[in-house]
């Protein structure tokens, strides 16, 4: 049953409100996919606190219009388009592009990233820097590793204060 002007209206609403309160977006072409393999991408977006949403393209190119992203163009599209939508940066680009090299069916076309459009190329670079939390971690360990080191300086001099004691006390007795 097609759906009426205001069904259509509300589900634009929703995309734009997606589209706005999301930090990045990529759109895909998912021709091929079988329903497993949706719903697998899916099940990992939601582990990542994202979604993926196959979408109608006429309903795409006005929530696009209306949100407020700068410089989408919505005319170089043709065939089905999915749209992953993330709370971070990095989370709907990695997600999409490492499920892209397993899958080999679902084929990114663009991204969006803090309202500005991105090429396919820089969505796959995207997908390749490490996400937030293991940027953190390398920091961490990167300020930790000079504070491990004196630690380690200053506890091999008690060390060898340590084993010469001892051995003057196995020399007396």
């Amino acid at each position: 049953m097609p759906k009426s002007r205001k069904q259509k209206e509300e589900a634009v609403q929703r995309l734009v409100d997606k589209i706005n309160s999301s930090k990045s977006l990529v759109l895909s072409n998912y021709q091929g996919m079988t329903v497993a393999e949706v719903q697998e991408l899916k099940k990992r977006m939601i582990e990542q606190e994202g979604s993926f949403n196959v979408v109608k393209n006429a309903l795409l190119k006005i929530a696009l219009k209306e949100s407020e992203i700068e410089g989408a163009d919505f005319t170089d599209y043709a065939g089905p388009i999915a749209v992953t939508f993330a709370k971070d940066e990095v989370s709907g680009a990695k997600e999409t592009h490492n499920f892209a090299k397993e899958c080999k069916t679902i084929e990114i076309r663009e991204g969006f990233l803090d309202g500005k459009v991105l090429s396919k190329e820089a969505v796959e670079s995207l997908a390749l820097l490490p996400s937030k939390e293991e940027l953190i971690a390398m920091t961490v360990g990167t300020i930790k590793a000079p504070v491990t080191s004196f630690v380690n300086v200053l506890g091999a001099n008690i060390r060898g204060l340590v084993v010469a004691l001892k051995a003057i006390s196995e020399q007396k007795s």
